[in-house]
């Protein structure tokens, strides 16, 4: 992240690069898609799947989910927010509204949690975003027009392109291409490090895109503010359900874990375009959350 973070402000305040960063703006915006799918093959070659199947806790996350998006959707149609105000509570709610992150598994893997648990209930949180977003959005929003089945058919087109694509490719090299499934398995935490890679290009444009948002530097703090105290909730309250079923890193990292970018896309597609900043700050925060736990985890395997 501090790498993403360097980079970005050496080709923002470099006269001498502003050239070369505009060259290479396209490339890193369209290979993120392409790493991510690389990402999730790789660790999806490493599931067993015949143990993906719903469990206790993946009810209850998902509950929590539902509730926290009719809370924030019931404030702003209740208290008639419009404004700046509405702005804040739309960040806020794509933060919450949007799927468990594919690469959630990665993490949770690499926290020793349930790899075939965490990968199932990411199937479940695209469905019920699926489902949320085009029952609440135009509820909150008069001047959005969204059909319900348009929009559900249209969020699970991208769900097939992110994870189910990628999970096929891995069952067929698992049972038919074994000689490559055994080099792809045998690279030791190769998904982890490709998701590290892909993490400091999301930081370095996450970062583009809140500076150049048009708004005063006021406001971009207190959304920054209100989306930390949200993912510390999330997180809190995923780990809360997940210890009376002994899983709660899993739970914590499936209601925590944002799959930010689509919250960014739907924010830019159906909200406020200002909205986007709310997931754009939560990419950094919950991933500071990730590297927080990755370095207990690894100094308690020392220990």
């Amino acid at each position: 992240m501090l790498f993403g973070t360097a980079v970005y402000l050496l080709f923002a305040f470099v006269p001498a690069l502003d050239g070369l960063g505009e060259t290479f703006e396209p490339f890193f915006d369209s290979i993120l898609p392409s790493f991510m799918f690389v990402i999730l093959f790789i660790t999806f070659c490493k599931v067993d799947f015949h143990a993906m199947r719903p469990v206790g806790w993946h009810f209850w996350v998902g509950l929590f989910q539902v509730l926290f998006v009719f809370i924030i959707a019931a404030a702003i149609i209740i208290f008639h927010i419009t404004g700046d105000n509405l702005v804040l509570l739309e960040s806020l709610l794509t933060c919450i509204i949007g799927p468990c992150a594919a690469a959630a598994a990665v993490v949770t893997a690499k926290l020793g949690g349930n790899l075939e648990q965490m990968t199932t209930y990411t199937f479940l949180s695209n469905f019920i975003t699926a489902i949320l977003v085009p029952v609440c959005f135009p509820l909150i929003d008069r001047s959005v027009h969204l059909e319900f089945w348009p929009a559900f058919w249209l969020i699970l087109y991208k769900v097939c392109l992110v994870l189910v694509l990628p999970m096929l490719l891995a069952y067929i090299v698992k049972h038919r291409m074994h000689r490559f499934y055994r080099w792809v398995t045998s690279v030791k935490d190769l998904s982890f490090y490709l998701w590290a890679v892909s993490l400091a290009m999301v930081t370095g444009i996450t970062l583009r895109n809140i500076v150049h948002a048009d708004t005063s530097v006021g406001f971009l703090l207190l959304i920054a503010v209100m989306v930390l105290l949200l993912c510390l909730v999330q997180f809190a309250v995923g780990r809360y359900v997940g210890h009376f079923f002994n899983r709660t890193q899993e739970a914590g990292q499936a209601l925590g874990q944002k799959n930010t970018a689509f919250a960014i896309w739907i924010a830019y597609m159906y909200l406020n375009p200002l909205s986007s900043v709310g997931p754009g700050c939560y990419i950094l925060w919950q991933n500071c959350v990730n590297s927080i736990e990755l370095w207990q985890h690894r100094k308690n395997v020392e220990c």
